[in-house]
């Protein structure tokens, strides 16, 4: 590792950590050099690979703003936005592949958006699964409706019911 300072490449590790609940090691280094301490963050890299052969770096941030054009003018907020985004990372990464298609995250977003808000799911899911009629929309709020009768439930009141408890904390 470079020290920041003085460019030279030989440093030692002085404290390593975990960070970020064990998705990051932090070190605390010095320099052999000029014997200033610096602090480096290691972590594992996912990368996406796009429908046009471009591989990024996964983000949170990319996920929440996709998201968050499926929830407008729904009761949604950020925290709820940014807990979403760190479930569906932790998904892929549990996979265990270090890249991934776009369209896997795209489907890794469906059932923790679905359990968010049901009418942002049908968004979201109109565009992720290319619904082309009429009939693939009934044919999804068809089955929102059987899993809801399944559980005991109407699919409204159970988004209801998870707004106000968000509400509440």
């Amino acid at each position: 590792m470079r020290c920041p300072f003085c460019k030279e490449d030989d440093s030692r590790v002085v404290d390593s950590r975990t960070a970020d609940d064990g998705a990051a090691i932090r070190r605390r280094r010095e320099c052999a050099s000029c014997g200033r301490r610096f602090t480096t963050a290691e972590t594992s890299v996912l990368l996406v690979a796009k429908r046009s052969g471009v591989v990024e770096p996964f983000s949170r941030g990319k996920v929440v703003s996709g998201v968050r054009k499926a929830c407008q003018g729904r009761p949604v907020s950020d925290d709820e936005l940014a807990l979403l985004a760190q479930r569906v990372e932790d998904s892929l990464r549990a996979g265990g592949h270090a890249e991934i298609p776009a369209m896997e995250v795209g489907l890794a977003i469906l059932s923790p958006l679905r359990e968010l808000d049901e009418v942002a799911y049908l968004r979201f899911a109109s565009v992720y699964r290319s619904f082309d009629t009429l009939e693939d929309f009934e044919a999804e709020i068809a089955l929102l409706r059987a899993e809801g009768e399944a559980t005991g439930e109407e699919p409204d009141a159970k988004t209801s019911r998870t707004t106000e408890e968000s509400r509440a904390r």
